[in-house]
């Protein structure tokens, strides 16, 4: 089996062992997304106003939730080590890590979102690009996240540490991706937006591998 899609698949089948971790993320989204509706009020236009910056950051923090543990558990049981000893390219096998954090903990997140957007009466219209932006941005938080991960791997503290590392590079993602939802709101469109959430994506997905390699490696000497 090729050694990358057998990390997604490991990663995978022991996450939906463990089915609470997975839906840990998507009841703190639909937790906090319900809250603000229910203490805000009825009123409608200030409903629709505050949606994207609400959908986004619940999506933003439910996917922080499980970046501990996507470098920890390997790492205690020997298996980082395995994969740094390798022959595949641990920049692959570190990919492939992080595209399984997304498939558990990102994905989810953009198939709830919908459903969570109606409380906030969005249009059928608002609620393609929300989704559209949160398919974009979900991925990009994983990679920028997994570098504080692997950053902070066998630090103590590292909870703590690792919010205040990937808080402040989440920012850019937050507010193209919920400017993306409130341009579409106010009928001017979308496509910059989501462009330049593109963009941010690619550059992360060629970089933010090679740099977690690098950490790990760091933190395994």
């Amino acid at each position: 089996m090729n050694p990358y899609m057998a990390v997604i698949r490991r990663d995978v089948s022991l996450a939906l062992r463990r089915k609470n971790e997975v839906m840990t993320s998507v009841f703190f989204f639909v937790v906090v997304a319900s809250l603000f509706p229910l203490g805000i009020g009825p009123e409608m236009n200030t409903l629709r106003l505050i949606a994207p910056g609400v959908l986004w950051v619940g999506a933003l923090l439910a996917s922080m939730l499980s970046l501990g543990r996507l470098f920890s558990s390997d790492h205690q049981d020997g298996t980082l080590e395995q994969m740094v000893l390798s022959s595949a390219s641990l920049p692959g096998l570190v990919g492939a890590k992080i595209l399984a954090h997304w498939l558990l903990s990102g994905l989810p997140l953009v198939v709830v979102s919908p459903v969570l957007a109606l409380q906030f009466d969005l249009n059928a219209q608002a609620i393609e690009v929300l989704m559209a932006s949160l398919l974009l941005g979900t991925p990009l938080l994983s990679f920028i996240g997994a570098v504080g991960a692997a950053l902070t791997l066998g630090v103590r503290g590292a909870d703590v540490l690792l919010s205040l590392l990937v808080l402040p590079l989440y920012v850019p993602a937050l507010v193209f991706g919920a400017g993306a939802v409130q341009a579409q709101t106010a009928g001017l469109g979308a496509s910059a937006h989501l462009s330049i959430l593109a963009a941010m994506l690619l550059v992360a997905a060629v970089f933010s591998p090679w740099a977690c390699a690098s950490a790990l490696r760091i933190a395994l000497e």
